[in-house]
């Protein structure tokens, strides 16, 4: 990572999170990735996104891990145990997503991401299934 090789103080920088590691290095949790950041730019918070190759449409959060969907995306959190239910705001679960995006298509994605939907409708990724595959577009080259 570039902070681990240079001095950075700038705190009127907006740093994006994408994603994980994609295998390149150790996973580290959100928490653990986000305070390294803003300790090695020297910024209040980490800006992220929530998106897939499979999506034409990301949710994006502008800190603390909470994310908000634009009109034609909605997540949805479903059953570990019953993929076909659906479970109440505030209930950790399987993340779906419905995607809008494309006038020629509808993507629905059931993911092997954990998380919750608050009350006011925004969304948190707590992390993935155990045993849960490697995911990244950019892994889709190699």
């Amino acid at each position: 990572m570039l902070i681990e090789q240079y001095d950075i103080d700038f705190p009127e920088l907006i740093v994006m999170e994408t994603g994980g590691m994609k295998g390149k290095r150790k996973e580290m949790v959100r928490e653990e990735l986000h305070e390294q950041l803003t300790n090695g730019f020297g910024v209040s918070s980490i800006h992220s996104e929530y998106g897939m190759t499979e999506l034409l449409s990301q949710a994006y959060s502008l800190g603390n891990g909470i994310f908000n969907c634009p009109k034609w995306m909605e997540v949805l959190i479903r059953d570990t145990n019953d993929p076909l239910s659906l479970i109440q705001n505030g209930k950790t679960g399987g993340i779906n997503v419905i995607d809008l995006a494309n006038v020629n298509s509808c993507s629905f994605i059931a993911t092997q991401d954990l998380g919750r939907i608050n009350s006011d409708g925004s969304f948190e990724v707590l992390g993935r299934f155990d045993n849960a595959d490697i995911r990244g577009c950019n892994l889709l080259v190699q």
